[in-house]
């Protein structure tokens, strides 16, 4: 029977979602065909909550379930005009990709310029959403998501050495998320001027989120004792994997092998927690050398494919 669709209704729904999300991860063999519970929790408690991606998410999620109450598929965006299907292996039929993709472009489609786009995301490996996207006048974009993964099997972990003066460590005490938050400002932020600079409350967000640990919280430290870099760990117990988010150099840093050591350095501690995976994504050419040198080679390719909806 065809599942039914209806809106997100509040915080149940996003246990719910988060636990489907789980669900399906360990169902695709832990290949992200869609989202992990942890890039749910980044985008509600960051990009939605700190960085405005959207008003709120109440208004944005669309949910499909069977007959006996049991979540099929879920539609989501990321920020304005786009469209992730997050979608039961088992339900994945040509007639539910559509109806999804009819209500992503009555919802989820973002207007500028006097038209409405929207781009909608499909993995490499899915030949049947790729062909119903081309015919229905989507075509792939130029900036895809490059998915990195690293099995944890007690393989030896790539070498990282820090330059003279330099240490890793975890993030400290509260005293010091002005620090963390100014070195997250400058790693992304590098061509605005520092009185746009908007404070650090933010990062309360940010251990706000459910898989936050601050042992996973993991900074490059320079002689002088600034935060130079960083990298953040969310560590998923239950499919044992931990995916990277962010990870960033300050780019008076850069070019030290910091991001190498931050990450390796992730990976360590993802092992003593028992951890077998380790999964990163990386749009840049500068982002995607760094995690091929840490992660290994083969990295796997969600597309954005792109309409004018008129």
């Amino acid at each position: 029977m065809h599942p039914n669709m209806r809106p997100y209704q509040g915080e149940d729904d996003y246990w719910r979602l988060r636990a489907f999300l789980r669900e399906v991860f360990l169902l695709n063999e832990r290949h992200e065909l869609g989202w992990q519970p942890a890039r749910l929790d980044y985008w509600r408690w960051h990009a939605v909550a700190n960085c405005q991606a959207l008003p709120c998410i109440e208004s944005y999620i669309f949910l499909w379930e069977t007959a006996d109450g049991q979540l099929a598929a879920a539609l989501n965006p990321e920020g304005p005009g786009d469209a992730h299907l997050q979608v039961h292996p088992a339900r994945a039929t040509p007639a539910l990709l559509n109806e999804m993709i009819d209500v992503a472009e009555a919802h989820l489609a973002h207007a500028r310029a006097g038209r409405r786009e929207l781009t909608i995301w499909a993995h490499e490996s899915d030949a049947t959403r790729r062909e119903i996207l081309a015919r229905r006048g989507y075509a792939p974009g130029a900036w895809p998501e490059h998915q990195h993964q690293r099995e944890l099997d007690g393989s030896p972990l790539p070498d990282a050495t820090l330059p003279p003066g330099y240490s890793v460590r975890s993030l400290g005490e509260a005293s010091e998320l002005p620090a963390r938050s100014w070195a997250s400002w400058r790693a992304f932020h590098p061509d605005e001027p520092d009185d746009a600079y908007q404070g650090w409350e933010w990062y309360h967000n940010i251990q706000r989120c459910p898989m936050y640990r601050r042992d996973l919280d993991i900074v490059a430290v320079a002689p002088d004792g600034a935060i130079a870099g960083f990298c953040t760990v969310w560590y998923d117990d239950v499919t044992r994997t931990g995916t990277f988010e962010p990870v960033g150099i300050m780019p008076e840093h850069q070019q030290r092998g910091l991001g190498r050591a931050v990450m390796v350095e992730g990976l360590r501690r993802l092992e003593r927690l028992g951890g077998t995976l380790a999964v990163v994504g990386g749009f840049s050419v500068a982002a995607n050398a760094l995690y091929t040198s840490v992660m290994g080679p083969g990295a796997r390719r969600l597309e954005p494919w792109e309409k004018n909806l008129g």
